[in-house]
């Protein structure tokens, strides 16, 4: 509960101080961070664990029906995702004019994607704490910048900024109530954790790979390349201290 409470409020606070103050001007570097911390859950703590719990024809037949899952999630517009005030999925054009309904859906979509995340956390947490938190860490990573163009999206869909705010932090318990059903319920079902582990190692993986690596393609200069590289590293190095410190066990 407390990391579903915290991971929801950190990633809203944060995107709102980022939006009020900054603005975009750091949406590219929290990205990049936020790749490395979920390549770096996924493939330093999450995957180890799944195929430790199961057989190992099982976890990776999980974790490719994971991404294929994501990919039709998004298809259907439930799995949304914005990093840039300006981006191919929330066509901003207009937006001042639909009288808040694209303000509407993004919050609507917002609301699944943390319930599911919310399931993921309990399914990680079930498994042992230093996996929950690490994955805890890598979805609030990711989550500061959709949150930071979710509330851009607000503004510009007529919200004021205090409404925006308030409907970003109510969507944001959307986790909580994930995280409470995957608890309560991923205990009676047998394998139900192990299966969810290939699911939270897809969704890292899905989203880092498929929804923000190719923002960060269109910049191409040489200093951009090697920043991003730079805190891709960080992110994944992030991983590597969290699970230092909590101490692994395996």
């Amino acid at each position: 509960m407390a990391a579903c409470l915290a991971g929801g409020f950190i990633s809203v606070g944060s995107a709102a101080a980022l939006s009020w103050a900054l603005r975009a001007a750091w949406i590219p570097m929290s990205v990049s961070f936020a790749i490395g911390t979920m390549l770096g859950a996924a493939f330093l703590e999450v995957i180890p664990h799944a195929f430790e719990h199961s057989n190992a024809h099982t976890a990776a037949l999980t974790i490719l029906a994971g991404i294929l899952l994501f990919f039709i999630l998004e298809k259907l517009v439930l799995w949304r995702h914005c990093h840039t005030e300006h981006c191919e999925v929330h066509d901003h054009h207009g937006a001042t004019h639909d009288h808040g309904r694209s303000g509407t859906l993004i919050v609507i979509g917002d609301a699944v994607h943390n319930l599911v995340d919310g399931v993921l956390i309990a399914a990680a947490f079930l498994e042992s704490t230093q996996l929950g938190v690490v994955t805890a860490m890598a979805i609030v990573a990711h989550e500061i910048p959709q949150e930071v163009g979710d509330f851009l999206i607000l503004l510009n869909s007529g919200y004021s900024r205090l409404r925006a705010l308030a409907l970003n932090a109510l969507s944001s318990l959307a986790t909580l109530i994930g995280g409470l059903i995957g608890y309560f319920t991923l205990q009676s079902i047998a394998g139900a954790t192990q299966v969810l582990l290939g699911i939270v190692a897809a969704s890292m993986i899905y989203v880092a790979v498929a929804d923000l690596i190719p923002g960060l393609h269109k910049r191409t200069e040489l200093r951009a390349a090697f920043s991003q590289t730079f805190l891709i590293a960080m992110g994944v190095a992030a991983v590597a201290l969290v699970r230092l410190f909590l101490g692994h066990g395996h």
